[in-house]
């Protein structure tokens, strides 16, 4: 097919592979990779097998979480509660700003940092602009929570989800645990956020004039999604399978979508890339841990089951998690934790959830933000970026497994 401004019969020069965005070119190769080690001999086929039989609940989950997310999105959930945020702020810069840390923070806990990161990215930005206020203040905020809130459900992190099953906690006692740690975690982050992002931005910007109601433009599908969402977090909260709650989710709004908009009912709405980089990045993961990666996490974490025990399991998991990425650094970390001690795992997992921020690739969700806010057009200066994350990384993070090694239920 020819491309616009193309000569008559011209060849197109670009293969299927080289139209292929970044992160879909990295999802497969790490799945072939993975593959590799397992063809190889290089991991074992029955260590292989039981990472599948481990993984594919969680990709169940992924996969329905992300179908349930987007529907919900096009049915104008997200742009309804972004409408009533700032009309709820009546015009004030300050209560915006509030009100802008519990929609992310909300967002993130419900259902995950990258619905966050995918959905909520261009909603905020689009509602900045709507306000005639800066963007950068409100996008710099869905980043930031988007990892920094996603430790209070096991569905918030895919690391949560498998922190969760190794330590044995359902959701409501793995909330019981981690309240605290995470109300510390969004209070470091919402100082920081207003002090370096919003307090700036405020001249000229407050007060600003609230936007009119907003009218979702199928109020049947609207109410649907609003109960499949309702249904997701309490089958979550009840104990249900994270893959059963969001399956069955999923369903009823498809099924909504089927009668009242088939034309929006598309393969694309699958994370094909999410799974594929997940199921080759554990296979990888796991066959590097083989040859060194875990005796190197085992002599940075170290063997001490107390409190510096878990400081130095946090700080190592979120060093590693802006070196490489958080996922893969959990997974190492998590193989050199004695099983029994939890309160060192829930340390790791602070790290590598609140930790990634420094970098671009340091978690998926950071990524996809960074990508979104490209394609929207909001310019926030690397430098910058990576400064005043580094610095929420190490505040934040030493702040959280801080409470969690003080704080109730320590």
């Amino acid at each position: 097919m020819e491309t616009p401004g193309d000569p008559p019969n011209a060849v197109p020069d670009r293969s299927r592979w080289g139209r292929l965005h970044v992160l879909d070119r990295i999802a497969i190769g790490l799945a072939v990779l993975g593959v590799v080690c397992v063809l190889t001999g290089l991991l074992p086929r029955a260590d292989a097998e039981a990472t599948m039989r481990r993984i594919v609940p969680i990709l169940i989950f992924l996969g329905t979480v992300v179908v349930l997310a987007e529907l919900t999105a096009v049915a104008g959930v997200f742009d309804a509660l972004a409408t009533r945020v700032a009309v709820t702020a009546r015009g004030s810069f300050r209560a915006l700003f509030w009100l802008c840390v519990g929609f992310a923070s909300v967002t993130t806990i419900a259902f995950n940092l990258d619905t966050t990161a995918v959905l909520l990215t261009p909603v905020m930005i689009a509602l900045a602009r709507a306000l005639n206020v800066p963007p950068t203040p409100l996008a710099m905020t869905t980043v930031w929570l988007a990892n920094t809130a996603s430790l209070l459900l096991p569905v918030s992190n895919l690391t949560n989800i498998l922190a969760s099953d190794r330590v044995g906690l359902d959701p409501v006692p793995w909330a019981a645990r981690m309240w605290w740690p995470q109300l510390v975690a969004v209070a470091v982050t919402a100082l920081l956020l207003w002090w370096w992002y919003w307090r700036p931005a405020r001249t000229g910007a407050d007060p600003f004039v609230p936007p009119p109601p907003y009218v979702p433009p199928d109020r049947v599908l609207y109410r649907t999604a609003l109960a499949a969402c309702l249904l997701f977090v309490a089958g979550i909260l009840a104990g249900t399978e994270i893959g059963v709650a969001s399956g069955a989710a999923a369903a009823i709004l498809v099924a909504g979508f089927a009668f009242r908009a088939r034309h929006r009912l598309r393969l694309a709405l699958v994370p094909w890339r999410l799974l594929v980089f997940v199921t080759g990045l554990f296979l990888v993961v796991q066959t590097i841990g083989r040859y060194g990666l875990d005796t190197v996490m085992g002599t940075l974490i170290g063997t001490d089951p107390g409190a510096e025990g878990a400081l130095r399991a946090g700080a190592v998991g979120a060093l590693f998690s802006n070196v490489v990425n958080n996922l893969p650094a959990y997974l190492a970390g998590e193989a050199v934790i004695a099983a029994d001690r939890h309160t060192q795992l829930l340390a790791l997992l602070i790290g590598t959830n609140v930790g990634p921020l420094a970098t671009p690739w340091a978690s998926l969700a950071t990524l996809i933000w960074y990508e979104r806010c490209r394609a929207a057009g909001v310019a926030v200066p690397l430098g910058r970026f990576v400064a005043t994350s580094a610095a929420l990384a190490v505040l934040a993070t030493a702040a959280t497994v801080t409470a969690l090694l003080v704080g109730p239920g320590a």
